[in-house]
């Protein structure tokens, strides 16, 4: 399989993650095939993508009018036979292992023997996914950032079954969108958070000891640091679900307690919240 040969993508997962990958593969003019459970988060789903191509064309990046042509680029569906039709999948479910193991389980078996199956997973190793398919040599992590549109950073992970042809080939459909793949080899939460969520969790515990407020904490790392987000920002940006979920692969992963999730982090998460998607983390939000 060649670039040339890829013209339709399947996402699978509709989610934050998701609908940001449907949008950037639609947007460099790839017919995109978002499979997700039910019809309503496929809805929202769109309504995002609209809204974040309407910031595009506000801030000059893309012109009006090809609006509803990235739009219709992109078919949804339930069924997950859909997605036979595609050429590159890419999976953006939740990190969960057991519904990761399902959805790529089930894709696996729909998917041409030739295509490569990718996983967005932030943390999970990328070998035990590639094992839990029948093509671990077609199978590789590419890792986006959040804001998908907006961030540049793919993190490309070789499972130690990737082919180095299925590698190349990621790395240069990366280029194709516009964003910079950088190859990572496969460890507990890869570079990006390995080095991350250590700052989190360091800056949980600032505030949990009453060493200062969030906001004095996040200043402290905008001002001093040059940090575009303070820590805790980001945190309630990202989901401190999410954090304390890869704060525990990371633990586990690599089996150092230097990685253990803040009590506070933990507390937070039992009250449900979760930082934006819930209105309400170390900040709160209308």
């Amino acid at each position: 399989m060649s670039l040339d040969s890829i013209n339709t993508v399947a996402v699978l997962g509709a989610g934050t993650m998701g609908n940001g990958i449907a949008h950037v593969f639609a947007r460099a003019g790839y017919s995109v095939i978002l499979r997700d459970v039910d019809q309503s988060f496929l809805e929202r789903a769109l309504g995002t993508i609209g809204k974040n191509l309407d910031r595009e064309i506000k801030k000059g990046k893309l012109p009006e009018s090809e609006k509803p042509a990235v739009l219709s680029r992109i078919k949804t569906v339930i069924a997950m036979s859909a997605i036979a039709a595609a050429d590159f999948a890419i999976e953006a479910v939740p990190e969960k292992l057991e519904i990761k193991r399902a959805v790529l389980s089930e894709a696996d078996k729909i998917l041409r023997p030739e295509v490569i199956l990718a996983s967005n997973t932030s943390s999970i190793s990328m070998t035990t996914l590639a094992a839990l398919t029948s093509r671990p040599d077609r199978f590789v992590g590419m890792h986006f950032m959040n804001p998908v549109p907006v961030m540049a950073l793919v993190e490309v992970i070789r499972a130690l079954q990737t082919s180095d042809t299925a590698f190349t080939l990621t790395m240069e459909l990366t280029k194709k969108l516009g964003k910079t793949g950088v190859a990572v080899n496969d460890a507990p939460g890869f570079v990006s958070n390995r080095v991350l969520m250590p700052l989190i969790n360091e800056a949980a515990y600032c505030v949990m000891e009453g060493v200062a407020t969030p906001e004095a904490v996040d200043s402290v790392m905008r001002l001093g640091m040059n940090h575009p987000m303070g820590p805790l920002e980001l945190a309630d940006f990202i989901g401190l679900d999410v954090c304390v979920d890869i704060l525990h692969v990371l633990e586990e992963g690599l089996g150092d307690p230097k990685y253990r999730a803040c009590p506070l982090l933990k507390k937070y998460v039992a009250a449900g919240w979760l930082g934006r998607k819930s209105s309400r983390g170390f900040y709160t939000y209308s």
